[in-house]
């Protein structure tokens, strides 16, 4: 059974970084299409990047764009979310999710695993 293990949320000030991490366990991160989501109370889950299987193509929400970056490093099994530039608004719990074929990249139902969550909180 695949799990997912993220890292790496915290508090930072607005304007400044962090790095968010999650590693597959039970199958190779390069088997799976990887996604990050965030969710705050009352609220949807929000689709926010993506990186298709074996490092292909990333995807991001217009919100984000310019600001985060998401990239896999095969080597650690990991997909990482850079996060620059953070904005109050960027407070969230942030989930990673995969599957092995995603079809709608932006589409939190195409995903079948699901990480635990991480906070993320950014003060103005």
């Amino acid at each position: 059974q695949v799990r997912l293990v993220e890292s790496g949320g915290g508090l930072v000030q607005a304007g400044g970084s962090l790095r968010l991490s999650c590693a597959p366990s039970g199958l190779s991160g390069s088997a799976l299409d990887m996604g990050w989501f965030r969710q705050t109370p009352g609220k949807e889950r929000a689709f926010v990047a993506a990186i298709r299987k074996s490092g292909g193509a990333a995807f991001y929400a217009d919100s984000v764009k310019g600001r985060f970056s998401i990239s896999s490093d095969n080597a650690k099994n990991t997909v990482n979310l850079q996060m620059n530039m953070l904005k109050p608004e960027d407070t969230a719990v942030y989930y990673c999710a995969a599957d092995r074929n995603v079809v709608i990249i932006r589409n939190k139902s195409q995903y079948s695993i699901w990480g635990q969550g991480t906070q993320v909180t950014v003060s103005s």
